[in-house]
């Protein structure tokens, strides 16, 4: 059975290149990145000396992966980051729909769903500010 346990990333060593392509990632001098000689990507290895990641990306995320000592893993910690602030907007979506339907059920449906309009166009702009502030 295959351990995945990562490895350090050494700063003189050269690797394979993360990206699936057959290039190998070699360190450039005086900086302390790596290049890939096929896909020219460069990457940078974090603090902690366990995650490579990715400089120039076309995705939204930066992608970093760990070295397990024959080959690379994807990194899903810092997707794992997100999770927290879409959990929370979730349920404040929900919990609008739910006030929502039982203000228009109400006997003084009207004046209900005013005030619950009110309030909404006060937590709305909150809500997205927290969404802004929870992407980085």
């Amino acid at each position: 059975m295959r351990t995945y346990k990562s490895q350090k990333i050494d700063p003189q060593s050269d690797y394979p290149c993360p990206c699936r392509r057959s290039g190998r990632l070699q360190p450039i001098i005086l900086t302390e990145a790596f290049g890939c000689d096929r896909c020219q990507q460069i990457f940078v290895v974090q603090d902690d000396g366990y995650v490579m990641e990715q400089l120039s990306t076309h995705y939204p995320y930066k992608r970093a992966w760990r070295w397990t000592g024959q080959q690379w893993r994807l990194d899903r910690s810092a997707l794992n980051l997100s999770y927290p602030s879409l959990l929370v907007m979730t349920s404040f979506v929900l919990m609008a729909f739910f006030l929502i339907l039982a203000t228009l059920q109400s006997p003084q449906g009207t004046r209900a769903l005013t005030h619950l309009l009110m309030t909404m166009g006060v937590l709305a702009p909150l809500g997205f500010v927290f969404w802004l502030a929870s992407r980085r």
